[in-house]
């Protein structure tokens, strides 16, 4: 299993090693022990969820409160998809940065999102199916969305007429969230996770 940082701080594209004969294949997707080493901490497992979309659907930029926010470790078993990862956090030295990583059922990689980053993806195959592993249980009041089609952002979506949620397609620009204190703050974010790294040392 490969782990790299992606340009953006606290995101990280996994790469596992397939082993693969006339039967079949067989593949780590995750490993407590090498993400842990890699962030600094363990992901604390709350929640694991599914999401099937059709080819050209965007879904995000969502994010939650920090703390906790919600941690994510992502990868897609079928179908293939643009995960993208965005730098909200207000101070960052990378604000407004984004950054792709291409899962899908071949190479079967992984990403992995730090609390308070922002994360949307798009579908690039039917029946597209993203499966994830949650720090946090979903909590509505906590969560929020940002356009994923802000031109600010500029992010490139590999689909010329993306398909949109009602909510993502009436959400605010990076702007207007950074405006109505929306964001999460890059201080406020970075002692959370150190708090769970020194968790790890007690």
């Amino acid at each position: 299993m490969k782990i790299r940082p992606m340009a953006v701080p606290g995101a990280w594209e996994i790469t596992p090693v397939q082993h693969g004969d006339p039967r079949g294949l067989f593949l780590e997707w995750y490993r407590h022990d090498l993400l842990a080493a890699e962030v600094g901490h363990p992901l604390e497992l709350a929640q694991a969820n599914i999401s099937v979309s059709a080819r050209g659907v965007v879904r995000g930029i969502h994010f939650a409160d920090v703390p906790p926010s919600q941690a994510k470790y992502l990868t897609c078993p079928r179908g293939a998809l643009l995960d993208v990862v965005v730098d909200i956090r207000v101070g960052s030295p990378t604000f407004g940065r984004w950054d792709a990583a291409r899962l899908d059922q071949d190479d079967r990689r992984a990403v992995y999102v730090s609390e308070g980053l922002g994360h949307a993806f798009c579908a690039l195959t039917d029946d597209a199916t993203l499966l994830y592993l949650c720090s946090a249980r979903y909590a509505p009041s906590r969560e929020h969305t940002i356009d994923p089609l802000d031109p600010e952002l500029g992010i490139e979506w590999p689909v010329e007429q993306p398909s949109l949620s009602g909510r993502d397609a009436a959400a605010p620009s990076l702007a207007q969230a950074l405006a109505g204190g929306l964001l999460p703050d890059y201080t406020v974010c970075q002692d959370y996770i150190e708090s769970l790294r020194r968790q790890v040392t007690k």
